[in-house]
């Protein structure tokens, strides 16, 4: 079905006529579908008595990190480092302001489309002096064949019951007019926002800190779409 091609000396009007009358339908689909990809966060610390020790710690610890996590090879997909600062902290006592020690961090943002290495991946990570592994956030990539099969369902779905309101009409489609995307895939919200089945590992080494478990079970994701559209009929016999 193609939309209809008006004629020159007849512009199209936004709204139907008795002899080209105008059906609008909405079609929806929804779909829940396996994710695609993982994504973890790692946040990396480092603690020193000046700034330089601590600067040197922390840099030496996200080497590490970045070499644990590219050694999985083709499980991820994407690498990258994201905020870092170094932070003094001062004695609570005494006159003036004294540095007491030196907070470093840094954040790394981990996609892993290998979901059995996951699991040893955020175990290693977690092992590790000062780092904490946030996660995981599961979705889909946006060129997922799964919105593909969501907006087809939907089209299908409207022109379906466009032809279910002609058929009570006593008459047929004749053209399509318009086909409007009102209602583009529901994806998940973007890193850093997290579901609520997140679990987060505490920083190993701290001992006031109970490391809360990874929950590694694949997350189903919704997919939704919707479209608005707009036929012209053949002029029913009523």
């Amino acid at each position: 079905m193609t939309a209809a091609t008006p004629d020159a000396s007849q512009p199209a009007v936004p709204y139907g006529t008795p002899e080209a009358p105008r059906i609008a339908v909405r079609g929806e689909a929804r779909l829940e579908v396996d994710p695609e990809i993982a994504r973890i966060g790692i946040t990396v610390a480092a603690r020193g008595r000046d700034r330089r020790s601590a600067l040197d710690d922390l840099t030496r610890r996200n080497a590490g990190v970045l070499d644990l996590v590219k050694s999985y090879g083709d499980a991820v997909e994407r690498l990258e480092t994201g905020a870092f600062s170094i932070t003094p902290e001062l004695t609570k006592h005494g006159r003036g302001e004294r540095v007491r020690t030196y907070h470093g961090s840094v954040r790394v943002t981990a996609e892993l489309t290998d979901f059995t290495a996951l699991g040893e991946l955020t175990t290693r990570l977690a092992d590790l002096d000062l780092t904490r592994v946030d996660g995981p956030w599961w979705a889909l990539r946006p060129d997922s064949p799964a919105h593909r099969e969501a907006r087809k369902k939907a089209v299908h779905e409207a022109v379906q019951r466009a032809r279910e309101y002609a058929d009570a009409l006593g008459t047929t489609l004749s053209a399509l007019v318009e086909l409007a995307d009102i209602g583009a895939e529901s994806t998940p919200p973007a890193y850093p926002q997290a579901p609520g089945r997140m679990r987060s590992a505490a920083y190993a080494g701290t001992p006031e800190e109970t490391p809360a478990p990874l929950d590694l079970e694949p997350q189903r994701q919704r997919v939704h779409a919707q479209i608005n559209a707009r036929f012209t009929m053949v002029p029913p016999q009523l």
